[in-house]
């Protein structure tokens, strides 16, 4: 990764991007405003399509009077952010241990042979990115997935296949 740190990349941040991180870089006292990185590579990302390029980790760390690399560093750590393509729809599966008990690789296996992809992969069509994730925070309802900003607990076969028919006819906005 060749990250740079010229301070010229805030440009490839929309006006209306801006907007929104300075609403979250106003929560902070002006000498903390780097506490607004992880919302400002979520407003990135999504002004880019689901991903972050190298270019728009720069741009947030020249937004935020950061260096590139701590900004890259908040960005490989936490598995919201995507360093490359994704499909429309991203499904994020949990695979800890209290979704993993409940039948997590069940999920797993099912969602692979219907799309037709591994974990880690975009469908063809690139619809739909398939991603492992640690934890999601709903033990209680295990087995659970993310898509988009939707949690679906308590999966079935039945439940999968159903949000699958939605997602491939892209009746999910998510």
């Amino acid at each position: 990764m060749s990250l740079p740190v010229s301070g010229a990349e805030s440009h490839l941040i929309t006006a209306a991007s801006c907007a929104e991180i300075d609403k979250w870089v106003a929560k902070y006292p002006p000498e903390r405003k780097q506490s607004a990185v992880m919302a400002a590579l979520r407003i990135v990302q999504e002004q880019n399509g689901g991903w972050l390029s190298d270019g728009l980790i720069a741009a947030v760390a020249d937004y935020l009077g950061m260096p590139a690399v701590a900004v890259y560093e908040v960005a490989t750590f936490y598995s919201m952010y995507q360093l490359e393509p994704v499909g429309r729809h991203k499904i994020s599966v949990c695979t800890n241990i209290s979704c993993l008990l409940r039948g997590s690789e069940t999920v797993v296996a099912h969602l692979e042979r219907r799309l037709g992809i591994k974990l880690g992969e975009t469908t063809a069509d690139g619809k739909i990115t398939l991603k492992e994730v640690e934890c999601l925070g709903a033990c209680v309802n295990a087995p659970m997935l993310q898509v988009g900003k939707r949690y679906l607990e308590k999966l079935t076969p039945e439940t999968l296949d159903a949000l699958l028919d939605d997602l491939q006819g892209d009746q999910v906005n998510g």
